[in-house]
């Protein structure tokens, strides 16, 4: 396309409109471009280090040492190629971490996630007393994790708080050693970890239906639906976002379980309640077998890094298009 352009004279002069307009517009973003550069640098930057320094650097750390026989002292000389990994993949201990980390994980979905929902409606609605309970729910999670895990060492101790109070309630025949009889301390620590936890998905959940707009329920009401049906077709998909990142924070956490059984039972009796994290503490730091605690703690990393793209591949990626979506129009 060419445009004809006059010049002193009013002769007609060809010029090619292409090249002209392209340099105006370079012209024109210059300013902005580099503020925009700038802003990235001083906003992305100091966060950047901080990811590097503090993420990448230990990962990038953990997996040379993986493949050192390595006790902590001296230099690494002993190089040892995969052993460690494929020592910690077979042997019997390890699996056994990984399967009581996925215990942990559905247990969570099975049960927290239903009694964290229902709080939340229930907490939803207009009760007398309800920033009071509110409150009750939420303050567990705020304890620090050592804290609530000597409260609970203290009172599930024999002939402690709860093994009394069962007895005065006549229910003496549920007494049990609950941390060191190997059949019931998984399911005694989950309970200890619901309690300390499931105030962070009741206020989450909570702030999820408080972007629900009343009005949809006041409209299913006028169709003539009732309470159930109001909540089963109107809240519970409209929660749905606020519900798969709380799976998604439900499972990284019980896959990185490790202050609360750590401090209550050391991964024990007989290595009955051990998890990927405590057996990585356990190997990498009480034995000074740094080199495979190195090994273990990659192949955690991966199991969680492997996961995390996973659910935002197939779970979380249409909730991220959306707000997006909604961001940009």
């Amino acid at each position: 396309m060419r445009e004809v352009a006059t010049s002193a004279r009013d002769e007609p002069v060809a010029v090619t409109a292409g090249p002209v307009r392209a340099a105006v517009a370079r012209t024109a973003r210059r300013p902005g471009s580099t503020r925009k550069r700038l802003e990235l640098v001083l906003l992305l930057g100091p966060a950047l280090l901080l990811f590097v320094g503090f993420v990448l650097v230990p990962i990038g750390v953990a997996g040379y040492y993986s493949v050192y026989d390595w006790t902590g002292f001296g230099s690494l000389q002993k190089f040892v190629g995969l052993d460690n990994y494929v020592q910690a993949l077979t042997g019997k201990v390890f699996q056994q971490a990984v399967t009581h980390n996925l215990i942990i994980v559905a247990l969570s979905l099975v049960i927290q996630l239903p009694l964290s929902v229902g709080m939340a409606l229930l907490l939803n609605r207009r009760l007398r007393g309800r920033a009071l309970l509110r409150l009750v729910v939420f303050a567990p999670y705020v304890l620090a994790e050592a804290t609530s895990a000597v409260i609970w060492l203290l009172l599930l101790q024999p002939k402690g708080f709860v093994d009394t109070s069962l007895r005065s309630v006549g229910l003496g025949g549920l007494v049990h050693q609950w941390l060191a009889d190997p059949d019931i301390v998984l399911y005694t620590l989950f309970v200890v970890i619901t309690w300390k936890y499931i105030g962070f998905g009741i206020i989450l959940l909570l702030a999820g239906l408080q972007g629900i707009p009343p009005e949809l329920r006041e409209a299913a009401a006028l169709d003539g639906a009732g309470a159930w049906q109001a909540t089963r077709h109107v809240l519970l998909p409209l929660l749905g976002p606020t519900i798969r990142v709380w799976i998604f924070l439900s499972v990284i956490g019980s896959l990185q379980l490790f202050e609360v059984v750590w401090i209550m039972t050391l991964g024990g009796p007989a290595n009955a309640s051990t998890t990927m994290a405590t057996y990585l503490i356990d190997h990498g730091f009480k034995r000074y077998e740094f080199g495979y605690g190195s090994a273990v703690a990659v192949i955690l990393f991966v199991i969680c890094f492997v996961f995390a793209l996973l659910y935002q591949r197939f779970a979380l990626r249409r909730d991220t298009e959306g707000a997006m979506t909604r961001l940009a129009g």
